[in-house]
């Protein structure tokens, strides 16, 4: 977040990188120019926003928004591309799917179980 000439610049870099562990992040090279990118836009005063990335607020937009600076409130979500899959059939495809890897689940979890049992480890 950058404050220039009575806006504000949100930059919601969430999406962009690469988990390293459970908690840290890091970025590529391609999502540093990117975030760099979009911040001398900023500064040039020619900046785009990006749904889902960077957005441009006014003093007046953050008043709306209980001057909260949670960058998601400001960017929105990018948008979708509709697969073409009707909703009915993929919910369908879907639910198989998960029906069958809790069948497969439970069949783990009773290996395991006799596992720990042949080893005098009853759960």
């Amino acid at each position: 977040m950058k404050y220039i000439g009575g806006k504000t610049v949100f930059i919601d870099a969430r999406n962009l990188g690469y988990m390293v562990d459970r908690k840290h992040r890091d970025f590529t090279d391609e999502d540093i120019a990117k975030i760099a990118d979009a911040f001398a836009a900023f500064q040039d005063g020619t900046p785009e926003d990006v749904k889902g990335f960077c957005a441009v607020a006014t003093l007046e937009d953050i008043a709306k928004q209980d001057y909260i600076l949670t960058p998601g409130r400001y960017v929105g979500i990018e948008e979708q591309e509709d697969d073409g899959e009707e909703f009915e059939e993929k919910m369908l495809r879907l639910t198989s799917e998960l029906s069958e890897m809790f069948e497969r689940s439970h069949e783990l979890e009773d290996e395991i179980r006799r596992k720990l049992g042949a080893i005098g480890y009853e759960i």
